[in-house]
């Protein structure tokens, strides 16, 4: 079992790239007895564990996955806070770390990583009160780099004027962005090979991957064509029968087949669910509550149904629904450093608005994401209409803002809506 004692400065500190997330964590270190870090496989949650702690232990290797259900409490020896990677493949670590808590009565014990959630039952408590949960994702464009920041997401909701900032993105920029993705692997790699990352990705979901979280055999078949159904109902409220027809053109596929797969991606983090959301318990208005699903990153959408940058480019309707998926990602990462939530508004008048931030205090604030400067105008106008139809009924936005692909720069107009070009926003 590989380990490591302690982390040299020149190993980690120096090469490590920050994430949002990072100052949560440590907070939740000196607060909780351990942390769980959840989310897809390569989005960076070995790394991050590694930075924050002071020993680690590697399940995911069959000689630490041994040892491991030889002897738990070995495993879990170590300097504190101890890392345990993968330890969803043996899930009795859960247990033994909580009773060690219990008794030790000590903060930021252990972090415990993990790409998929174990079964059901497989663990005999919730770990309510000792381990604190945070999920990360793959890479913000301002954890990538390609994004200057300029506009908080958080100044947004403290009153601080837009800053006036230049951008270098534009339309083709975006789609390469997109089908790139936020995967750390892909950094420093050259562009044509950062393409690969989430064609691997896919081909491991449909292989392996999906029945491996809980040892059930799932036909490969039926995975590629829902992915691929998926990535076509990419940002959309496609129901389960919908998706069933879709992929049943090859032959038939229940609901229930459908629904199964569904859970078995959720568990494994490769679907999000973007909630409908709801501006007043009492509200009179009837609300469509339909989630919205978006894969992790917008790249793997790319890669189920196996595009490349060039066919994305000629498709704006599609690339338009992607980079939705890539906006929901970067304001869900932004939004989780202050313990907010991204939802979307939609009511029986059909009045939409692409993602609803909230701040947790009741603050919230309305965007809008279009690809091109020329829909701003359209895009404040149903923000404003929004703001105006929940006059009576809640607290205004903390902001409005049009989220787009291209424009040249972030400004504020007359009416009060912020014009961000997505590589201008930040935490």
């Amino acid at each position: 079992m590989e380990e490591i004692k302690e982390i040299p400065d020149k190993d980690i500190r120096k090469l490590y790239r920050p994430r949002v997330i990072d100052p949560k964590i440590s907070q939740l270190l000196r607060i909780s007895g351990g942390i769980q870090i959840t989310g897809c496989k390569w989005c960076g949650k070995s790394w991050t564990g590694i930075y924050h702690s002071r020993s680690s232990a590697f399940i995911g290797t069959e000689s630490g996955r041994m040892v491991a259900e030889m002897d738990p409490e070995l495993v879990l020896r170590g300097e504190e806070p101890r890392l345990i990677d993968e330890w969803q493949d043996v899930p009795n670590l859960w247990d033994v770390a909580r009773m060690n808590i219990d008794f030790g009565a000590r903060k930021g014990m252990y972090i415990f990583t993990g790409s998929s959630v174990p079964p059901q039952n497989s663990t005999s408590h919730t770990g309510t009160g000792r381990f604190a949960s945070v999920t990360m994702r793959p890479m913000s464009l301002f954890e990538s780099g390609d994004s200057n920041g300029s506009v908080s997401i958080s100044g947004l909701f403290d009153g601080k004027a837009v800053v006036s900032s230049l951008s270098k993105m534009n339309y083709e920029t975006a789609v390469r962005l997109i089908c790139r993705g936020g995967w750390p692997a892909g950094l420093t790699m050259d562009a044509d090979d950062a393409l690969v990352i989430p064609r691997l990705y896919s081909e491991s979901l449909i292989n392996s991957d999906l029945s491996r979280i809980d040892g059930i055999k799932r036909d490969p078949g039926i995975v590629r064509s829902l992915l691929a159904s998926l990535a076509r109902n990419n940002a959309t409220t496609a129901k389960t029968p919908v998706l069933a027809a879709d992929i049943s053109k090859d032959g038939p596929v229940s609901e229930q087949t459908v629904r199964s797969y569904m859970d078995a991606l959720r568990r494994i983090f490769v679907i999000e669910e973007q909630p409908a959301w709801s501006p007043s318990l009492r509200s009179r208005k009837r609300m469509r509550t339909s989630p919205k699903r978006h894969f992790t990153d917008p790249s793997l959408a790319v890669a189920c149904i196996e595009a490349g940058p060039a066919m994305i480019i000629n498709d704006p309707n599609t690339a338009g629904f992607l980079f939705e998926s890539l906006c929901y990602r970067d304001l869900s990462i932004y939004s989780s450093a202050f313990g907010g939530r991204v939802s979307y508004y939609r009511d029986d008048s059909d009045l939409e608005v692409d993602s609803i931030v909230e701040y947790g205090d009741g603050r919230w604030g309305a965007v809008e994401v279009k690809m091109g400067y020329k829909d701003v105008d359209k895009a404040a106008a149903n923000l404003l209409r929004l703001k105006n139809k929940l006059a009576d009924e809640t607290v205004g936005p903390s902001f409005m803002m049009v989220l787009c692909a291209t424009g040249g720069a972030a400004y504020m107009r007359k009416d009060g809506v912020a014009v961000v070009p997505v590589d201008c926003l930040g935490p």
